[in-house]
C-alpha cells in the first residue's frame, strides 16, 4: 500500500516523559474539579453548527462498551444543537473490511472514526473518504498543531480529523498490591523485571496481559523497541525499510521474553493470558483489594474507563507510571482515532466540524479514559489530576511525535485478528523462547503486506 503525509507516531521523549515521570505516580485526592456545566455538556457552545432538522446520519467505530457509552453522549449533544439523529454503528477489526461491506452494500455511514493510519489511507486510495469541508477545517486549524493535522492528510488533502489520542506508554497498578509487597514503581526494565519478581513471590502475578487482544502484545514490543533500539530504527521498521529479522527485532524479542517467559509473572500464566481480553485484563486487576489477580496492566491512558467499571479509583486505588527505560530514554507511544466523513452531505460535514472543536472533545474528556489533541480543549474537563497531566504532556509535545507502529503497517499485517503481527506476537507469548521463528514469521508477513 502506498503511503502518503506524515510518518506514524511516538510522542516526543522529552516532553511526555517528563511530564509523567513529575506527575503521573502522584496518589494525591485524584485531583478531581468542580464541573463546569451540566455532566455531558459544554457550558457555552463556540463553534456554531446548522439546523439540520430531520436529517439521519450514522458513525461507525470498534468502540464498545462504556467507551461507546461516553462517545454517544457527544452524539447526543451534537442532535441536540442540530435536530439530526445520530444512530452509532459498533464496528469490527479490521474496519477496512466493514466499511467496505457496507459500501458494497450502499449503506455507509456517513462518518467513520478509523484506529489506524492505514485505514484512513486506504479510504482515500478507495474513493471512499470525503476531503474536510470549510467550517470543519477552520477548526482543525484552530485548534489543532500542524503534526496532528498532517495525519489526517493524504496527499496534500485533508481528510481526517485526530478526535481522540491516546498515550500508550503507561504501566496501571494496584496501589494496595505493590503496598502489600513492599515495591516502588520502577524507572527501568530491569527494575521491572525486579519488582515483577517480588510481587509474584508475594502471592500476586506481576501483570495481566490481554493476550487475546494481539494490539496490546503490538504495544509491549513497540515500547521495548523504541527505547532499546532508538527512533531512528523504529521509524525504518515501521516503514519496512529493514527487515524483521534484523538484530534490533531480536534483541527487542528477548527483552520481552524475559517478562512473557515467566509463567509466574502472568495472571493465568501464558495460556490465561492469551484467553484474557483488553477489558478483563484492567478489571481483574483492579478487583480483590490487595489480592487481585495481577499487580499491573500495561496500556493506555483509555485504561481509565475500564477501571471506572470497578470500585477502584484512580489516582487513589489505581495509579500509573511511565513504562520503564529499556535503553537511555523511556519510550512514549502514541495512538489515535481519526475521524472522517464517507458522504458528501451537510449533515456529515456538520459533524466533522463538531469533533473538531473543543466543545465535542471536553463532553468526552468529563467522562475520563479519554484524551484529546485539540488544544483548545480546558484541562479542567478532566476528571482527575492523571488524567489532566497525561493531556498536558500531549498538547506539550506540539509537533515532534510518532504513532504506534503498528497502525502506520498494512492493516493485513498489523491491524487484523488472527493475522500478521497480531497473530506472530500471540504464538510468541505463548512461545518465548522462539525467537527466530518468531522474526521469521513477522518478516514473511510484512513481506507479503508492504509488497517488499
Amino acid at each position: 500500500m502506498r503511503r502518503h503525509g506524515t510518518s506514524r507516531t511516538t510522542l516526543t521523549w522529552t516532553a511526555l516523559a517528563a511530564a509523567a515521570a513529575l506527575t503521573l505516580c502522584a496518589c494525591g485526592d485524584g485531583g478531581t474539579k468542580e464541573p463546569q456545566g451540566p455532566e455531558g455538556s459544554t457550558a457555552a457552545p463556540r463553534v456554531q453548527l446548522p439546523k439540520l432538522p430531520g436529517e439521519k446520519l450514522e458513525v461507525a467505530a470498534v468502540w464498545t462498551g462504556p467507551e461507546q457509552e461516553n462517545f454517544t453522549k457527544v452524539l447526543k449533544e451534537f442532535e441536540k444543537r442540530t435536530g439530526a439523529s445520530v444512530t452509532f454503528v459498533p464496528a469490527q477489526d479490521p474496519i477496512v473490511t466493514f466499511l467496505g461491506t457496507k459500501i458494497a452494500g450502499g449503506a455507509p455511514p456517513d462518518v467513520a472514526l478509523l484506529p489506524q493510519v492505514g485505514a484512513l489511507t486506504a479510504a482515500v486510495d478507495k474513493k471512499w473518504a470525503q476531503p474536510l469541508g470549510p467550517e470543519a477545517a477552520a477548526q482543525l486549524d484552530a485548534n489543532y498543531s500542524k503534526g496532528w493535522k498532517q495525519l489526517g492528510a493524504v496527499g496534500g488533502t485533508q481528510y481526517g480529523v485526530y478526535y481522540k489520542a491516546a498515550n500508550k506508554s503507561l504501566i496501571w497498578y494496584n496501589a494496595k498490591a505493590f503496598e502489600a509487597a513492599g515495591v516502588k514503581p520502577p524507572k527501568t526494565w530491569k527494575d521491572l523485571i525486579a519488582a515483577a519478581d517480588t510481587l509474584s513471590a508475594s502471592g500476586t502475578p506481576a501483570v495481566s496481559v490481554a493476550g487475546a487482544d494481539g494490539w496490546t502484545l503490538t504495544d509491549w514490543f513497540e515500547n521495548i523497541y523504541l527505547s532499546q533500539a532508538g527512533p531512528e530504527k523504529y521509524d525504518q521498521l515501521a516503514k519496512h525499510q529493514i527487515k524483521w529479522t534484523d538484530e534490533s527485532v531480536k534483541q527487542a524479542l528477548t527483552t520481552l521474553g524475559e517478562l512473557f517467559g515467566r509463567k509466574d509473572f502472568l495472571a493465568g500464566g501464558s495460556s490465561g493470558a492469551l484467553s484474557t481480553e483488553f477489558p478483563k485484563s484492567v478489571t481483574q486487576t483492579f478487583t480483590g483489594g490487595d489480592r487481585p489477580a495481577a499487580a499491573m496492566v500495561f496500556e493506555g491512558d483509555f485504561v481509565a474507563v475500564n477501571i471506572a467499571q470497578t470500585e477502584a479509583k484512580v489516582g487513589e486505588d489505581a495509579l500509573v507510571f511511565p513504562f520503564p527505560a529499556v535503553g537511555e530514554k523511556a519510550p512514549v507511544v502514541s495512538g489515535g482515532d481519526v475521524a472522517v466523513a464517507l458522504k458528501p452531505s451537510k449533515g456529515a460535514q456538520a459533524l466533522m466540524t463538531f469533533l473538531a472543536s473543543a466543545d465535542a472533545a471536553e463532553i468526552h474528556a468529563r467522562q475520563g479514559g479519554f484524551v484529546s489533541p485539540n488544544k483548545a480543549v480546558d484541562l479542567g474537563a478532566y476528571p482527575n489530576a492523571i488524567q489532566r497531566d497525561i493531556a498536558k504532556a500531549l498538547i506539550a509535545a506540539g509537533d515532534d511525535f510518532r504513532f504506534d507502529m503498528s497502525d502506520q503497517a498494512p492493516a493485513a499485517f498489523g491491524g487484523t485478528p488472527g493475522a500478521g503481527e497480531w497473530k506472530a506476537l500471540q504464538d510468541f507469548l505463548a512461545n518465548p523462547s522462539d525467537v527466530a521463528g518468531t522474526q521469521a514469521k513477522l518478516e514473511a508477513d510484512a513481506a507479503k503486506a508492504y509488497g517488499n
